[in-house]
């Protein structure tokens, strides 16, 4: 399994930001094997799928997602 660099944020709606992740999974690679990588991805990681393309030669490029939580200040500061 590899994992390119991050892609940017993107904002879908005001107020939510998501960090997209790329990852090309090989084609040699079970479906079983596939779906526990992206199991691991989410229990772990806090990753949604977002998007699988299945290439020509049968890799699988798989787009996943997490929300990004800021946290605003609850105290002023002086």
């Amino acid at each position: 399994m590899t994992r390119p660099p991050q892609r940017p944020r993107r904002t879908l709606s005001p107020g939510v930001e998501w960090e997209y992740r790329d990852v090309v999974l090989a084609r040699h690679l079970s479906r079983n094997a596939v779906r526990q990588a992206l199991v691991e991805m989410a229990e772990h990681g806090g990753w949604e799928l977002d998007r699988v393309r299945i290439a020509t030669d049968g890799g699988r490029r798989v787009v996943v997602r997490r929300k990004i939580i800021r946290q605003r200040p609850t105290l002023w500061a002086s």
